[in-house]
């Protein structure tokens, strides 16, 4: 339950129907948002908060809680209004789809000192939770090249691709595995994510230094096309993820 948004109104003798006028919602909407696990756009966020006198981390501080670095945030931000998101990586597995111990692995292979790993893990873990767990999940669609699955300790990936099965089961999460023997593909320039919202369509690229957004996603919907019609199918996906055995 948002309780500062819930005291706000009331302090401002406003009502779902009222506010919802002043922002330009529908009033279930507003509804919505006092309840857990729904954050309003930014600008809904913005309106809200100006109709109410507030300010908007007053009324929505998890958002501002969070230890991401400044340049993920406008992503981070598109993942919670995603209607469907569609993830693809080469190296290693999706962020939403880790385990704190390869999340640890990943982030600590990086430039990361050791203090701030912690961190990072954490506010990767409420990134998973707001996203996946939330009351009206995205579709979540991952293709995921079979290097990722290969890299790292068998100790390490054991759990990892267990995760993977279990998060496979959802039936908003769809798995398919980029086998070796597709050889070289369309998505051999690197990963990205293209998020579906109310807005149309974001795509987040990210490399060595920072992540970046976009708008133009034309190009990248045709390498989703490609990649999607010679990764494996979600059936065979999960068989392929239990018998992994490549590890020893």
């Amino acid at each position: 339950m948002n309780q500062a948004l819930r005291a706000a109104m009331a302090d401002r003798g406003e009502t779902a129907e009222s506010l919802a006028e002043q922002v330009g919602v529908d009033p279930k909407t507003i509804a919505r948002w006092i309840t857990p696990g729904r954050t309003p756009h930014p600008r809904h966020r913005a309106a809200a908060a100006a109709a109410l006198g507030r300010e908007v981390e007053d009324l929505w501080p998890d958002v501002f809680k969070r230890r991401e670095p400044a340049w993920l945030r406008p992503w981070v931000e598109t993942e919670l209004q995603a209607t469907a998101l569609r993830a693809f990586q080469v190296a290693v597995i999706p962020g939403l789809l880790q385990t704190p111990e390869y999340a640890s692995a990943v982030l600590s292979s990086g430039l990361l000192g050791p203090d701030e790993v912690g961190d990072y893990v954490e506010t990767r873990l409420r990134r998973q939770a707001a996203v996946l767990d939330r009351r009206k999940p995205p579709l979540f669609i991952a293709v995921i090249d079979e290097f990722a699955l290969r890299r790292g300790d068998p100790d390490l990936m054991r759990p990892q691709l267990d995760h993977l099965v279990a998060m496979a089961q959802r039936p908003n999460v769809l798995l398919h595995v980029l086998p070796l023997d597709a050889g070289i593909h369309a998505g051999q320039a690197g990963p990205f994510v293209i998020a579906t919202t109310d807005d149309g369509d974001v795509a987040y690229l990210d490399d060595q230094a920072a992540g970046r957004l976009t708008n133009d996603t034309a190009a990248l919907w045709s390498v989703w096309d490609t990649l999607r019609s010679v990764a494996l199918p979600r059936r065979q996906t999960i068989d392929f993820l239990k018998a992994r055995s490549w590890l020893t």
